[in-house]
This record gives C-alpha cells, sequence and structure tokens, in this order.
C-alpha cells in the first residue's frame, strides 16, 4: 500500500474532509504554523549571537556567517526550483523530516569545528532549509481557503524569527551557553514540536473538486511545463520578481541583524523584544491578507493584492521620513517597517501568485512560482551581502538599512504601479470587452 493510500484512510483525514471551514482552517493553520515555526530553530538561531571574538579578512564573523547560510540558503531555492515543483504529495511529510535531520547535524558540526572552519557548516546547514516552505505550502495550495491557511504559515516565519532569537539569547546570557553550541541546542528543543506539525500535515487530504473549480488543479510541474508557463508570463513574472527581490533584500537585513538594528537605535533592554516587535506586525499582516482573502473574484483579489503592495511600500517611506526626523520610538519604528516590508512580502507567498495561476488556468503550482521568486530574491541578498563585506568602506548596519529601504521602497512603489496598469488591461478590460459584446448582441 502506498503511503498517500494511508494517509486517505486515516481517521483524521476522514474528519477534515467532512468538518466545516472553521476548523478545518484552524487544523491546517495549526499544522503549517507548528512546522515552519520550528523549522526557524534550525536556521535563524545563530543570529542571536553577536561572534565578536572572530574577525577574518578585516570582516566580521558574524556577517561573514550570515553570508555563508544565506548563500547555502539560496543555492537551496535553485535546487528547489526543480525539486518542489516536481515532488509527488505523498514524499513531501519524509521529505520535511529529512531536510531538517541534515540541517541539525550541520549546526552539531558547527560548534564542534573550530572558526573560521565552522562557517562552511552553516552554508552546509542551509541547502536542506531552503526547500521546507515549498514541501509545507504544498500541503496548502489550490484551495478556497488558501490566502487564509498561507497567511497563518506566513506568520510562523514573522514570529518565530523573534521567537527563536530571544530563545537564543536567553541561552547565552540566562545559562551561560557558548555561541556556537546555541543554535545545535535550539534545534533540540523545537524539534518534537517540529515532528508534530509534520504529523499534523500528513493529514489534510487534497483539494477537493469545489476547490480546483475554483483554483485550479495544482499538479506536478514537468520541465515544458514550466518553460511555457515561464514564456506565457514572462513581461509580468519579470515585474512581480523584481519587486520581491527588493523585497527579500530588506527583509533579510531587517530579520538577520535585529540585534544590531536594535543596538543602532539605542535600544538596550531585554531579549523578549524581538518577540514583542515581531508578534505586533503579524497582527498587522494577518489583518491586511484577511481582507484580501475575503474577495471571492480572484481578478480582484489579485489586483487588490498588488494595491496592498504599493501601500506597503507607502508605508515604509512614511516610517523612513518619520525616523529620520526623530519622531518615532526604536519599538514603534522596528513593528511599522516591519508591517510596511512584511504585508508586500507575505502577500506574495499567500494571494499573487496563488491567484495568478487561478486567474490564467494555467497548468502549474504554488512551489514552482513562489522558489522563482526565492531563488532570485535570495541571490540578490547574497550580491548585497558580497558588496558590503568586500569594499574598502565600513557599514553601520542601521544606516545602510535606512537608505537601502529608502530607494528600494521608492523603486518598488513605481513598478508596482506599471505592474497594477498592465495586469488591468490584461485581465479586466478583455473581459469588459466581453461584456460589452455580449450585451451588443442581446439588444439585436
Amino acid at each position: 500500500m502506498r503511503a498517500d493510500e494511508v494517509q486517505t484512510s486515516s481517521v483524521v483525514t476522514q474528519w477534515l474532509q467532512s468538518a466545516g471551514h472553521a476548523a478545518f482552517s484552524a487544523y491546517c493553520i495549526t499544522a503549517a504554523f507548528t512546522t515552519y515555526f520550528c523549522m526557524y530553530a534550525f536556521r535563524k538561531p545563530f543570529t542571536a549571537g553577536e561572534f565578536s571574538d572572530v574577525v577574518l579578512w578585516g570582516i566580521g564573523y558574524k556577517t561573514i556567517l550570515v553570508a555563508s547560510q544565506v548563500m547555502g540558503y539560496t543555492l537551496s531555492k535553485f535546487i528547489g526550483i526543480k525539486v518542489i515543483s516536481e515532488m509527488p504529495p505523498n514524499r513531501r511529510a519524509m521529505a520535511i523530516i529529512g531536510l531538517i535531520l541534515f540541517a541539525e547535524f550541520a549546526l552539531l558540526l558547527f560548534a564542534i569545528v573550530p572558526p573560521p572552519f565552522n562557517s562552511l557548516m552553516l552554508f552546509v546547514n542551509g541547502l536542506p532549509l531552503g526547500m521546507v516552505f515549498g514541501l509545507v505550502l504544498s500541503f496548502l495550495e489550490g484551495r478556497r481557503m488558501t490566502e487564509m491557511l498561507s497567511a497563518g504559515l506566513c506568520a510562523s516565519f514573522i514570529v518565530s524569527s523573534g521567537v527563536v532569537k530571544s530563545v537564543g539569547r536567553a541561552l547565552i546570557v540566562d545559562y551561560g551557553i557558548s555561541e556556537y553550541w546555541m543554535p545545535f541546542l535550539t534545534g533540540l528543543i523545537f524539534f518534537i514540536p517540529l515532528l508534530l506539525g509534520v504529523t499534523m500535515l500528513r493529514q489534510i487530504p487534497r483539494p477537493s473538486g469545489a476547490d480546483m473549480e475554483e483554483r485550479n488543479e495544482r499538479t506536478p510541474m514537468s520541465r515544458i511545463d514550466r518553460s511555457m508557463l515561464l514564456r506565457r508570463h514572462a513581461w509580468g513574472l519579470s515585474g512581480l520578481i523584481t519587486v520581491y527581490i527588493l523585497l527579500t533584500v530588506i527583509r533579510s537585513i531587517r530579520d538577520d541583524f535585529a540585534v544590531e538594528l536594535w543596538q543602532g537605535l539605542g535600544y538596550q533592554g531585554t531579549p523578549a523584544v524581538y518577540a514583542n516587535s515581531e508578534l505586533a506586525v503579524v497582527i498587522g499582516v494577518l489583518i491586511a491578507n484577511g481582507v484580501v482573502s475575503k474577495v471571492r473574484d480572484n481578478r480582484a483579489a489579485f489586483l487588490t493584492s498588488l494595491v496592498s503592495v504599493a501601500a506597503g511600500f507607502v508605508l515604509v517611506l512614511s516610517v523612513i521620513w518619520a525616523q529620520q526626523r526623530g519622531h518615532l520610538s526604536a519599538f514603534t519604528f522596528m513593528v511599522l517597517i516591519g508591517l510596511g516590508t512584511y504585508v508586500p512580502y507575505v502577500m506574495f507567498h499567500t494571494t499573487i501568485f496563488e491567484r495568478l495561476l487561478a486567474v490564467f488556468r494555467d497548468r502549474g503550482n504554488l512551489g514552482f512560482l513562489m522558489y522563482l521568486a526565492d531563488a532570485t530574491g535570495y541571490l540578490g541578498y547574497v550580491l548585497v551581502m558580497v558588496i558590503k563585506n568586500f569594499t574598502a568602506m565600513e557599514f553601520d548596519v542601521l544606516p545602510l538599512y535606512m537608505h537601502l529601504s529608502l530607494w528600494i521602497a521608492a523603486l518598488s512603489s513605481i513598478i508596482t504601479l506599471v505592474l497594477l496598469a498592465y495586469y488591468f488591461r490584461a485581465i479586466v478590460q478583455p473581459r469588459t470587452v466581453q461584456g460589452n459584446a455580449l450585451s451588443t448582441q442581446g439588444d439585436t
């Protein structure tokens, strides 16, 4: 008996097939949130350290560690373009567990191998982790409630990053754990909850007939399928992915160098601030995505999501303007600029690509589009890290982040407005012309 047949016969799966929308959504969100929340304990805890005892080539060791892991994570995203888009449903759960165990073993080596050679272990750590998101997302896509379910998944990587940093700092400050052993121990703490989350994911049934009718069936993609999708949407995807690359850069700097940003803002409080600020951000992100998820018409929802992206960039510009004039506290600044960054970022994960597939009814899946965007997005971040590391100029994190956010938000706002005009002509005007033609025929 195949693994997917065992899943279909489980009591939990049968209950979910007949459960109401609220119960089904609560279960799926809990499963996805738990799994990806715990994944961050294997990816981000090292960023809670400062690693100020090591300098290599005149570069701070933490910067090297971040760059090393991001390069592994970026390569993982490129691998995932093929692997995730082709992955059969019955292999997803075991793949997640295998990837996590591989990443945890790399963290053990990071603790054992002395610096600077242990920086290579974070490259190895990033290699499997980049594919976990696509595997989790595959359980949720192609449903009438996908936006709501995906928003719950995305809430995990906003909140978990702050929580994991708080746990990591607590292990260092309160328990005297070495910065090099802290990431491995943090992963151990979250491993059992991760297994629970993956077990819950395995019970989620496939999309129903009504789901496939409204959102299009999501199938594994061959190389030919991927090529056809890219050719058809070349112009639109180029603009969308450009915006996503720019978003990934400022989102990743805020995430990876949160400790330095808070210090640059003059904050000297407790480690809990990392979790508290991200909790405030996630509430705003969930509200924004909840509003868009209520729009049933795929065309209207897609265009509304682009408006939300533009609004996020306007918020970033406003926050930087206010901060430069001393109008905001450190906490308010981090929350508001996080909100302006994460609303657009999460909108790509929950709505933009999901509704794009639903509008145009292409053969494909969300994993392919997300990994195409993620791979290029993290590649852009790697290039920024390389420039930062190997120029003669010295960069403080806060001024670098402020300047990049300013220019990226301004440029991305312009690109998003162009995309709105492009897609309005592509999906709204043809429908209007068709409706007018039918009306004219009726009059005759």
